[in-house]
């Protein structure tokens, strides 16, 4: 009839454990990290009459919830008021550990003769105390899974309301897209 095939119990356990670990690794989908603006605090306050030109520093929490490193590059944050170009913010080269939490330090620069041009809305936003500023920023970098390298870009849009005379964070919606690149 037939042969009789021998059971044996540590092809049975390393089999499974095999099946474990290839479905752990398609299983551990990238996700997207997240940013979350916690402190703006003025640096530098310079009058050119009629203009006015500011210095901050924001203070971004970040998170990484992915189980890899992450090394990024240094890139500019873009910052708008009314669709209009306010300012710009350097993120310098770093990393990031797995599943960790830093606090970034972005100094910025605002141009008050960019804000010159909306100054009724401006005036109208003190009188109001609500501010609402966007930011989009674009962080290529690598994550190595393994021993492979693997390019990624986040992309992040956020919709932050400040108080304009504190400064103070009021209310903020923050989108980040992660595209990993295999190739």
């Amino acid at each position: 009839m037939g042969k009789k095939v021998k059971w044996s119990w540590s092809s049975a356990l390393i089999g499974a454990a095999s099946a474990v670990a290839a479905m752990a690794l398609v299983g551990a989908k990238p996700k997207d990290p997240t940013f979350h603006l916690i402190s703006i605090n003025l640096t530098s306050f310079k009058l050119n009459f009629p203009v006015i030109d500011a210095e901050l520093v924001l203070t971004v929490h970040v998170t990484n919830p992915n189980i890899t490193p992450v090394h990024y590059s240094s890139t500019t944050m873009s910052i708008y008021y009314d669709g209009l170009l306010l300012g710009s913010s350097e993120v310098q080269a770093g990393s990031q550990p797995p599943k960790s939490c830093q606090l970034l330090r972005l100094p910025t620069r605002l141009d008050g003769l960019q804000l010159a041009h909306r100054a009724s809305r401006f005036f109208g936003d003190v009188a109001k105390r609500e501010m609402v500023l966007d930011a989009a920023v674009d962080i290529g970098g690598t994550a190595k899974v393994l021993w492979w390298d693997h390019n990624f870009r986040v992309h992040v849009d956020s919709h932050v309301t400040v108080d304009p005379l504190y400064l103070d964070v009021i209310d903020q919606e923050n989108r980040s897209e992660l595209e990993v690149f295999i190739a």
